[in-house]
């Protein structure tokens, strides 16, 4: 039986080892030298608002916003290529992920179903040397809605041919209750000594 395994990117195949709100005070630091929490409020106000609705660039016009909000003289481009170099920096792949992903590649068609901006998660994936693994990856930008929305699930079953899909995620509504309603098996990833450990399920389970 051909089998699609399918997993998110962020906090599946890459854990964040500092918080969200580190990385984007270091992304200011690094570009204009300081920050403030107005800026990094005026920032997640515009961006999660653009994110939200899908809208181009969610992170450049946030980091317009903050930039308007601090009547800062700055390049909102060069603040979020800032940002995506933190982020990279600051993310790792849990130990034995290549070597599950390499094994799992053997007999089965490997994806990424990702709520995100194409260009970013793809960028992610390629810095830390993931995205050779997968066929493809279907981002929420790309299909038009984010998980738990069937959409991301129906664009990945358009792309991959298979008689059965999977959906390794982290996130329990959009990555477990997202994929179970949209026809997938879903494994979840959690990131707990006391729960089994994700790629052992999904070898049983293939």
């Amino acid at each position: 039986m051909t089998t699609a395994i399918c997993f998110d990117c962020d906090g599946t195949l890459l854990r964040f080892e500092r918080s969200y709100g580190e990385i984007l005070t270091e992304a200011f630091e690094t570009e204009l030298g300081h920050v403030s929490d107005d800026l990094l409020s005026a920032y997640d106000e515009a961006f999660f608002a653009a994110f939200e609705a899908l809208e181009p660039d969610p992170v450049r016009r946030g980091m317009a916003a903050a930039l308007d909000a601090g009547d800062l003289d700055g390049d909102p481009e060069a603040l979020a290529e800032a940002l995506l170099a933190v982020e990279q920096a600051a993310t790792a792949v849990p130990d034995g992920t290549h070597e599950s992903l390499r094994a799992l590649g053997e007999s089965n068609r490997l994806a990424v179903i990702t709520n995100g901006v194409g260009d970013w998660q793809r960028a992610k994936l390629e810095h830390h040397d993931l995205l050779s693994h997968f066929e493809t990856v279907v981002t929420s930008y790309g299909a038009g809605a984010h998980k738990p929305d069937a959409a991301p699930f129906e664009s990945l079953r358009s792309r991959l041919d298979a008689e059965q899909y999977v959906m390794v995620g982290d996130d329990y509504e959009a990555d477990v209750e997202g994929a179970r309603a949209a026809g997938f098996v879903p494994v979840h990833a959690e990131d707990s000594e006391e729960k089994p450990e994700f790629w052992a399920t999904l070898r049983a389970m293939v």
